[in-house]
């Protein structure tokens, strides 16, 4: 039974057509949107909430970057995963910066697309080839939050945070550190505070300034 909805925005026809086929192949999605452009993605999403978007870059009318800032404005729980022809760290960093949980390009198999449309629905996040050391250190310098750096964490929160940062969702977290999951939501909720971060990209930054995370 499908339990992830699902909208893709892209402006090629035969690109959305062609990938609506292929994740017919994965009963736990549904697509239940397809959108043209950004501005008729937001107007469709009105009518039909969906818990993860495949945003392409370069649309008319509204752009994927601008389409991701207003679909989190408007519908904060929905999680944007950026498919698109483009691997420069540039796109890659403003689609970020913007709001999307992940990046792939359109040549990737359909079982890797698959995969990060559920670590980004479950997980929040998802790490690839394309979302490389080299980008995070990047992002490192053009941070789109205000950390703080003076955070100070306890071994238990760093244990948190190493594991948010490794994709791991806050049941598999209360299962590796013997917590319960409310446990580990109320440290989680905490870190986000401490450190000032609004997403988890937020924390990733935070994490590898501060030599918790290796990249």
């Amino acid at each position: 039974m499908a339990h992830i909805r699902l909208a893709i925005a892209d402006d090629h026809k035969i690109f959305r057509e062609g990938l609506k086929a292929l994740l017919e192949d994965y009963p736990q999605v549904q697509v239940l949107v397809e959108a043209a452009s950004g501005s008729h993605l937001l107007e469709l999403l009105a009518q039909h909430p969906v818990d993860v978007v495949l945003m392409d870059i370069n649309m008319p009318e509204l752009d994927g970057l601008q389409a991701t800032a207003l679909v989190l404005e408007r519908y904060p729980h929905t999680k944007v995963l950026a498919l698109s022809m483009y691997d420069e760290d540039k796109y890659i960093v403003d689609m970020m910066k913007a709001g999307a949980r992940g990046y792939l390009l359109k040549s990737a198999e359909p079982d890797e697309i698959m995969a990060a449309i559920a670590a980004v629905h479950d997980k929040g996040f998802h790490f690839n080839e394309s979302l490389s050391a080299t980008l995070v250190k990047q992002l490192l310098g053009q941070s789109p939050v205000e950390l703080k750096s003076e955070a100070t964490l306890n071994q238990r929160e760093t244990e948190v945070l190493q594991l948010l940062c490794q994709e791991y969702s806050n049941v598999e977290i209360a299962d590796k550190l013997f917590l319960s999951v409310r446990t580990v939501e109320g440290y989680r909720t905490r870190l986000f505070e401490k450190i000032g971060a609004k997403n988890i990209v937020g924390l990733v930054i935070y994490a590898v300034k501060k030599g918790v995370i290796q990249v």
